[in-house]
Formats: C-alpha cells, sequence, structure tokens
C-alpha cells in the first residue's frame, strides 16, 4: 500500500469502457479519433456514428506512443484491430504524432463537434479547459465554430495546475471541487493566477492558518473568474457546456455558473454512454472522421 508521502495526489482516473450492444455487425463505418493532450490523451471507437469504445489515459513523454497506447487500450475487448477501422483522425497538442491517422483537425473544430454530439444542438459555448490552456468556443446547431479565443500564457485552473495544488495541499485531485465549497463564506481570490506564484501564495496562506477547503476556495474562485472573462470576451451564449478534465470539477462549475447567472448544461451518464465531456475532442474528431471516409468513398465510387 502506498505511503502517505509517497501518494500521488494529482493523479485522477484513467479508464477504458466498451459498449457492447454497439459491436459492430455487418457492414457498418467504424472510425476512431484520438486526442493526444498535453496532460491526458483519448481515443473514441465510433460504429455509424455511436460511440463503441472510449479510453482515456496520462499523456507520455512522447505523443506519438501516447497515441498508440491510448488506441491500443481502446480497442481493447472491441473485436476489433486497428486495421478494421476505415478512418481515424488525430487531434490535440500533439495531433501531428498521432501514427496512425489518415488526417488530423484542430482541438477546437473536435471539440465543437463533440460537444453538439454529447448534448446536442443547442449547444452554443463551449468552454474547453485542457492540461495546459483555456479555450472558449462559440458554435452554431451543427457544432460548426463561429469563433473561439484561447488563453495559453499560463497553466493556471487548468489541468496542471490543479495536479500542482492537489500535490501541495494533500487532497485526492477528484476531491477538491467538493472541498473547495465548504467554507462559510467565500474568501477573496488568490492574487495570482501563474501556477508558480499560486503555489508560493496558498502556501503563505496555509501558513497563517488558513483551512485547505480555503486555500481550495480562494484558488477555484480565481480560475473561474478568469474563465468568466474569457467567456465574456467571446460572448456567451446559451445553452453553455464544459469539455475537458475541470468539466468535473464542480468547485470551478458552480462558482463560474453564479459569476455568468447562466447554468451550463450537466454532462450526460458518461460511464453508461460513452459520452464523456473530457473525451468531448476524440469523439469530434471521430465523426470528422466518418464524414471524411463517407467522402472519399463517395469520390472514389464517382470515379469508379
Amino acid at each position: 500500500m502506498m505511503s502517505e508521502e509517497n501518494r500521488q495526489y494529482w493523479r485522477w482516473r484513467e479508464y477504458h469502457l466498451v459498449i457492447p450492444e454497439r459491436k459492430p455487425k455487418g457492414s457498418n463505418i467504424i472510425t476512431a479519433g484520438v486526442d493526444v493532450g498535453s496532460v491526458s490523451s483519448k481515443a473514441a471507437i465510433m460504429v455509424d456514428g455511436q460511440v463503441y469504445s472510449v479510453s482515456i489515459m496520462r499523456t507520455g513523454s512522447s505523443s506519438s506512443d501516447s497515441a498508440k497506447k491510448v488506441m491500443e487500450w481502446a480497442l481493447e475487448g472491441t473485436g476489433l484491430k486497428l486495421s478494421d477501422i476505415h478512418y481515424i483522425v488525430g487531434t490535440g497538442y500533439g495531433r501531428v504524432n498521432v501514427p496512425m491517422a489518415h488526417n488530423t483537425l484542430t482541438e477546437i473544430a473536435c471539440h465543437a463537434k463533440g460537444a453538439n454530439y454529447i448534448w446536442g444542438p443547442t449547444v452554443r459555448t463551449i468552454l474547453d479547459v485542457g492540461g495546459q490552456d483555456i479555450k472558449a468556443i462559440k458554435c452554431d446547431e451543427k457544432g460548426k465554430v463561429l469563433a473561439f479565443l484561447m488563453n495559453d500564457k499560463c497553466a493556471a485552473g487548468t489541468g496542471r495546475g490543479m495536479e500542482v495544488l492537489a500535490d501541495l495541499l494533500k487532497i485526492p485531485i477528484e476531491d477538491m471541487g467538493e472541498m473547495s465549497l465548504k467554507v462559510d463564506e467565500e474568501p477573496d481570490p488568490v492574487s495570482c493566477t501563474c501556477v508558480a506564484f499560486a503555489r508560493t501564495e496558498a502556501m503563505g496562506l496555509l501558513r497563517r492558518g488558513w483551512s485547505r477547503e480555503k486555500v481550495l476556495a480562494a484558488y477555484m474562485r480565481a480560475m473561474a473568474i478568469r474563465m468568466c472573462n474569457l467567456l465574456e470576451r467571446v460572448g456567451c451564449e446559451r445553452d453553455l457546456v464544459v469539455t475537458g478534465g475541470q468539466s468535473r470539477n464542480i468547485g470551478i462549475i458552480k462558482r463560474l455558473e453564479r459569476m455568468l447567472g447562466m447554468n451550463t448544461l450537466p454532462p450526460p451518464k458518461w460511464e453508461e454512454n460513452g459520452l464523456d465531456p473530457m473525451a468531448a475532442g476524440a469523439i469530434g474528431a471521430a465523426l470528422f472522421a466518418k464524414s471524411l471516409y463517407e467522402k472519399t468513398k463517395s469520390q472514389h465510387n464517382s470515379r469508379g
């Protein structure tokens, strides 16, 4: 058993999900999306445009190796081989290093398409909180990107920033959001959103006698303010959804909703249907793969 000193509080749960009833039969179109981010790698396999398998794991030192591993994991238990997949699209920070991809697309386009699939055509604004950046995306009823803004100058409030804070406070990363809400009164936000300085400031607050809950609340309030500003700059409209790892952070979501005066659409029961907001980019990439495969097939048939 891992000792308290050696426990990795930042480590979030990696998982693999297969939906058996969607197993391909006959002449199905099988596509995949591989989203290699700076912190996590995701793969989604779709059969006729429905999620069949999803896998999420931590990105290693090599984007190419991470893409291979997450794809291999997505194939596990499906009865499929890589050669059975008709078309694969790579996306994310490491998209140019997805060796099995037939094509690559930006994570902005893929998250918009994935959000449209997960929540439906009413989605107009997407906040994607990735490992090292935050994106505010506006889209139409088909999931086509209309405008976007990105803040990639600092990792604060992103997956990486939350990992740093989890280890500092010795709180499992999946518990941080709920714990941050256990304060009698909202504290002032931390004054600095840079990960390195926010860590120093958090340590100072702890030395002054602040509880871990209060430090978390101050940090998450600062991050929610940052996200709110980005959304307001892009022109936030209903319906609003959150994708990426922080879509599960209720501490940030609740504060963001209060600041905007607008609720986010709740995530579906992804453990049952594979529609995980953290895998929105991979799901969107797999949907684009289906369209690209059908287009390629149509062009081939017209020439034949």
